[in-house]
């Protein structure tokens, strides 16, 4: 197993990511007990958890991608952007990449 391509998807979380990933594993991955350490509802708990998976999915299907598209996609994933400004955000993007890559900028 190649270790820095599977750490690669833990360096584009948070902390905040990182620390709820950490007490889900010390709580043996018991969402109720998650819920109870947090003081919060379990379907709260179940919608964070839906959320990072997402990020992670998100993460690893553009593994090729470049850090600003990955942040992009991370900030959808966390459901800071909605679909349509992530969309163009992206296309606008990508755009701009492909006229830098014509005019032999990148």
């Amino acid at each position: 197993m190649d270790t820095r391509t599977e750490r690669r998807w833990l360096d584009h979380l948070s902390e905040e990511d990182l620390a709820f990933l950490k007490r889900f594993l010390l709580a043996s991955g018991t969402l109720k007990e998650l819920a109870r350490q947090y003081g919060i509802s379990y379907p709260t708990v179940r919608l964070r958890l839906d959320r990072l998976i997402d990020r992670v999915k998100l993460i690893d299907e553009q593994s090729g991608a470049d850090p600003f598209e990955l942040r992009l996609r991370s900030l959808y994933a966390e459901a800071r952007l909605d679909d349509a400004t992530f969309r163009e955000l992206l296309r606008a993007y990508r755009e701009e990449e492909r006229s830098e890559e014509r005019q032999g900028i990148r």
